[in-house]
Order: structure tokens, then C-alpha cells, then sequence
């Protein structure tokens, strides 16, 4: 007989560990209990990656995908969404967003690949509660403050609210750039205060200005 796939046996094992016979900690979870194994199960899976630990790997991606199961069961048991949803809509977008593989389009580098992306999603989420009416708009909220400051300045320039900064004057390498930063958590520390803290109330701050200044450039400001 021919053994079936093992996405199949992983999806009736949690359907049964959620079960009324099934294990009391699975069956106590919910989504908002899930949330932090989720972005505990990436960080050990960028371990495994810098680490180029192949079993390691094998096994996080295993523990991620626990996570997608574990979601999509709660939903199917509510009615919401199911395991076949979430992938069947994962596969309609892949070849939505590859017109340059699955269509006609024809594309010259990455940069119009990612023009074509951005379009693309544009166009799906226009008239929905998840239009993006602000170039500022999709980062998500619960990044870490440095890489959501990283990505809101990098929207900010795309989106001309930001001119690209000059280079100073004062030599900066990798390694000096690296001290300092390491020195202002210090200072932070020394003072009680939270440096993760500190900067997302900055970020929060200067989304504030960006959006000002990017509803005062549009056109429908302007005479």
C-alpha cells in the first residue's frame, strides 16, 4: 500500500491532539496564546541557518510548520479558514505575483520584479479593509524597533518624504557604527531605561511627520 504523504499525517495528528481525548495543553492553546512560539520558533530557525546546521534546520522548520498547523486547526474548528485554504491562497498568489514566470510579462532585473510585486499587491488589497492607502503603510507593528526603523526609512525615501541623508564628514566604519549603537543601549541601561523602548516611541514620532509630510505632497493637497 502506498504510504501517504506526511503533511497528512502531521495534519489528523493535531486535529487529534486538539481532540476531547487529545492532550489537555494543546486543547487550553488559542491564537493569542501561539503568538509568541511563532516568533520563538523564526529566531531558532535563523540559528540553525547561520549555524549551516542542516538537521537543526530540518527540525526549526518542522517547529514553524507546527505553528501554520496548530493556526489552521483553531481556525477549521471555528469555521474560519482550513490547512487547504491557507495553501491553496498561498499558491494562487505565488503565480498572481510571478507574471514574469507564470504570464507574459517580461521583466529586465530584480528591481522590476519587486515594481511588478508591489503592483500586484496594491491591486489585490485596493477596496478591502487592507488597502494600503500610505507608501508608510504594511510594516508590521510588532517588528523589533531597529529593523521596523529600518524598513519605515526605507519606504520614507521611496516615497520622496525623506531625502537620502549626506555622509558625514567623520570617517564610520561597520565596527565603529556597531560600538556606538552598543554604547547607546548602555547609556539606556544606565539610566533605567529600555532602549527598544525609546526607539519605537521615536519611530512612532517620525511615522507621524512622514505621513504629514506625504499627505501634504499629494496631489489632492495641491492646487
Amino acid at each position: 500500500m502506498k504510504k501517504q504523504p506526511a503533511i497528512i499525517d502531521l495534519l489528523k495528528v493535531m486535529a487529534k491532539l486538539r481532540s476531547p481525548t487529545g492532550c489537555p495543553w494543546d486543547r487550553e492553546q488559542s491564537h493569542l496564546t501561539l503568538r509568541r512560539h511563532a516568533i520563538e520558533e523564526v529566531y531558532e530557525l535563523i540559528d540553525a541557518i547561520e549555524a549551516r546546521d542542516d538537521i537543526e534546520m530540518a527540525e526549526e522548520l518542522g517547529d514553524l510548520l507546527l505553528q501554520v498547523v496548530f493556526h489552521c486547526q483553531l481556525a477549521r474548528e471555528r469555521g474560519a479558514f482550513d490547512f487547504e485554504k491557507v495553501t491553496r491562497h498561498l499558491v494562487d498568489k505565488l503565480i498572481r505575483r510571478h507574471p514574469h514566470v507564470f504570464g507574459k510579462t517580461k521583466v529586465k532585473n530584480v528591481d522590476e520584479v519587486w515594481a511588478n510585486w508591489e503592483k500586484i499587491k496594491k491591486a489585490e488589497k485596493h477596496g478591502t479593509k487592507h488597502a494600503r492607502h500610505s507608501a508608510l503603510d504594511g510594516i508590521p507593528k510588532h517588528l523589533p524597533a531597529l529593523l521596523r526603523a529600518e524598513k519605515l526609512l526605507k519606504k520614507a525615501r521611496k516615497a520622496k518624504v525623506l531625502a537620502e541623508g549626506r555622509r558625514s564628514k567623520r570617517k564610520l566604519t561597520k565596527a565603529t557604527l556597531a560600538e556606538e549603537l552598543f554604547q547607546l543601549v548602555t547609556a539606556a541601561q544606565a539610566n533605567d531605561w529600555c532602549a527598544e523602548e525609546l526607539l519605537a516611541g521615536e519611530i512612532k514620532k517620525r511615522e507621524r511627520l512622514f505621513r504629514r509630510l506625504e499627505q501634504a505632497s499629494s496631489p489632492k493637497n495641491k492646487d
